[in-house]
């Protein structure tokens, strides 16, 4: 939790509910507000069929009214705000949302491969209109280092070194330090499950949300997670292979059309596959207990990377 929580997550529920009833003089109603989420970097509350969310202390708020023009330019494929510009609240940018059903956790044979990839060949194929920023991901998997790199000893933890040996394996564009290479295309830039909602809930067309990290940038980043999962043994052959196919099907650019897909797809698995591995052992670190088994394997995944040489035909040696 970040140090003004206290005082800002109230003060959220009180913007979220006058934003879901803006009739004046109305009627205390009897909604009820629910917190969706509240970690250091977005607190979220929803109020009936309204949500606000409270970005990160260091958003730009320039850059947040881009990325808000293109989630409304595309609402087939984005879910579109509420309003165009950010509010402030106690030094946090707000931002205001329909409420969409997300992803169900508890049915993983229900998980929505085929249009996750779908909107995302969308996305990839849309012209860029006017100025936008980078793509966030590469910034992201940077920072993930970053805090690990300052949680831990390297020289005292194996599984921190190894992590950190793989991130110093990568090409300088895939940690933040250079330009993407390619035609930049337009990005979701944290591409996973719970960026899917159904609008309108509970059984609309599944749109994406979270732009905070959206902008121009390689689009096989946006592939990279399930990617990684797969590579790492954590995402079974047949939901890869649902999710790589509707997405070539679709038109999607980021992978040629037929063939094989790792020369594309090797860096930024990789990547993403250290980013992961770098937040699992801070968390452990921080909880002071173990890693468990899923933590463990993209650890292990991290220590093959930077071990042998890279080879594409899987990612990275499973």
């Amino acid at each position: 939790m970040t140090p003004d929580t206290p005082a800002l997550l109230p003060a959220l529920t009180a913007k979220v509910r006058a934003a879901a009833h803006p009739e004046p003089g109305g009627a205390p109603c009897a909604c009820g507000s629910t917190p969706l989420a509240d970690r250091p970097d977005a607190t979220v509350v929803r109020h009936a069929d309204t949500v606000a969310k409270a970005h990160a202390p260091d958003t730009d708020p320039a850059e947040l009214t881009l990325r808000l023009a293109t989630a409304t330019r595309l609402p087939d494929v984005l879910l579109a705000p509420r309003t165009a510009t950010p509010a402030v609240l106690h030094d946090r940018l707000v931002t205001f949302w329909p409420y969409g059903a997300p992803v169900d956790p508890d049915d993983p044979d229900a998980a929505p491969w085929e249009p996750a990839a779908t909107l995302l060949a969308r996305l990839h194929r849309t012209p860029p209109e006017g100025p936008l920023p980078p793509m966030r991901g590469p910034a992201k998997a940077a920072h993930a280092v970053g805090r690990l790199g300052a949680a831990v000893s390297a020289a005292s933890r194996p599984a921190a070194s190894a992590v950190l040996r793989a991130w110093t394996s990568l090409p300088a564009w895939a940690r933040a330090e250079g330009p993407m290479p390619g035609t930049p295309a337009l990005c979701h830039g944290d591409l996973h499950l719970g960026q899917l909602v159904r609008h309108p809930a509970p059984d609309g067309p599944w749109r994406l949300i979270d732009v905070d990290d959206l902008g121009l940038g390689v689009p096989a980043w946006d592939l990279a997670r399930p990617a990684a999962w797969y590579a790492c043994g954590l995402l079974p052959p047949e939901e890869w292979s649902r999710f790589l196919t509707a997405y070539r099907e679709a038109g999607g650019p980021a992978v040629p059309p037929d063939g094989d897909p790792w020369p594309a797809l090797d860096v930024p698995a990789r990547a993403l596959t250290v980013q992961t591995a770098a937040r699992a052992i801070t968390k452990a670190l921080m909880a002071d207990r173990p890693l468990d088994e899923v933590e463990q394997a993209l650890v292990d995944a991290c220590v093959r990377m930077s071990s042998v040489p890279r080879q594409l035909t899987r990612g990275f040696p499973a």
